[in-house]
């Protein structure tokens, strides 16, 4: 099954762009993974299981490393147009 998700990070830090820049270059790093990203989300897509695997490590990563960060995401299954894997 495919998975769209759209998120927002929000590190709780003053100097917030390299944190934000560099959890979009570690999933940029994923070559299975779809990754868009505009002025105030990142979209990503591809199999579900896959995309939430990526999802928790790469945020458990970021708090790890970084601290207190807040992400706000929207998860629909299927692609963005809502079509569902053949169809």
């Amino acid at each position: 099954m495919l998975l769209f998700v759209e998120i927002s990070m929000y590190p709780l830090k003053e100097a917030y762009i390299g944190p934000i820049q560099t959890f979009i270059d570690r999933l940029n790093s994923h070559p299975s993974l779809d990754v868009a990203t505009n002025a105030t989300a990142t979209h990503v897509s591809g199999e579900y299981a896959e995309v939430m695997q990526i999802l928790g490590q790469e945020m458990q990563r970021i708090h790890e490393e970084i601290g207190q960060s807040i992400f706000v995401c929207k998860f629909l299954n299927g692609d963005k147009m809502g079509k569902r894997a053949g169809e």
